[in-house]
């Protein structure tokens, strides 16, 4: 392979790599948040996959104070794509299988589409409009079940999801339009101690002293902090920066399907019709709302 075509290639196996690793990263992230409090297993995720991306930006004497226009990158990623995600979607674990959660974390493209074009004048075609609606029935789906009887707070678990997502969307949207100053993973590591420092107080607050961890949390942070976390934030703002907003988000579409068999495999979730029926119209919304035109 020349080196031009290795070039444009990286990108590519970046979006593989992350959508395997965030498969991987929704049932370890399960057994983790089962005897770590959420938002203290969040807090710990980040602070451990800053020490990594220190240790290789350091290596690659990239360490570097962030310009002004890169702080604003850092705040909003650190605090919307890290903080508010993992934080929601680790307290909607402790209420649901990690299959069911990964499909409505990530219909994430279902908000891309509508603020793309807001923020970044990115065409909305009718095929696109179609897919948002697919995706949402594929939502109400899933969710119809907890709409009718809150069980253990299922109801809860899922508008945590959906805020979770809505979140990821408006840092994706704005790490496209970011002009950046310094590379991706220059930044990356400010990125994460934002975000652990934003959720050490609030896990302090909302549920006390870190309580002793026991070896199946250590080893699901052991995988989540260096794999699911340094090595995957990093890798979806500098996929990022070569792919549009909306392709960035049907890249990950994968992840869902494969985590939801993970966890059928490992932790035997039960795979119902209507999980599999919301899997499939999620799915089938986010590609027709993210299909480039034919007049392209």
């Amino acid at each position: 392979m020349t080196a031009p075509a290795a070039a444009r290639s990286q990108p590519l196996w970046l979006l593989v790599l992350l959508t395997v690793s965030w498969a991987i990263a929704w049932p370890v992230i399960k057994i983790g948040v089962s005897t770590v409090p959420p938002l203290w297993y969040a807090c710990l995720r980040y602070a451990i996959a800053t020490v990594c991306l220190i240790a290789v930006v350091a290596a690659r004497r990239g360490i570097a104070w962030p310009s002004v226009g890169d702080r604003w990158l850092i705040g909003v990623s650190a605090t919307l794509q890290m903080a508010i995600y993992s934080a929601l979607t680790g307290l909607a674990l402790t209420r649901l299988p990690p299959g069911r959660a990964s499909v409505l974390a990530f219909s994430t493209p279902l908000w891309v589409v509508p603020l793309a074009a807001w923020r970044l004048r990115e065409r909305v075609t009718g095929r696109a409009l179609a897919g948002v609606v697919l995706g949402l029935a594929g939502v109400l789906v899933i969710a119809l079940p907890a709409l009718r009887s809150d069980r253990a707070g299922a109801r809860v678990a899922y508008g945590l999801l959906l805020g979770a997502s809505a979140a990821w969307a408006v840092s994706i949207v704005y790490v496209r339009a970011h002009r950046f100053g310094a590379p991706a993973l220059a930044l990356a590591p400010w990125q994460t101690l934002v975000a652990a420092t934003l959720l050490a107080p609030l896990a302090w607050t909302a549920e006390g002293r870190l309580p002793p961890i026991g070896w199946s949390g250590i080893l699901s942070l052991a995988y989540v902090g260096p794999v699911g976390t340094a090595f995957a934030y990093w890798a979806v703002v500098e996929a990022g920066r070569h792919y549009p907003a909306s392709t960035m988000a049907m890249a990950l579409l994968a992840t869902p399907a494969l985590g939801l068999t993970l966890s059928a495999l490992t932790l035997g979730e039960p795979v119902d019709a209507p999980l599999l029926v919301s899997l499939v119209l999620v799915a089938v919304g986010i590609r027709l709302a993210t299909m480039v035109p034919l007049d392209k």
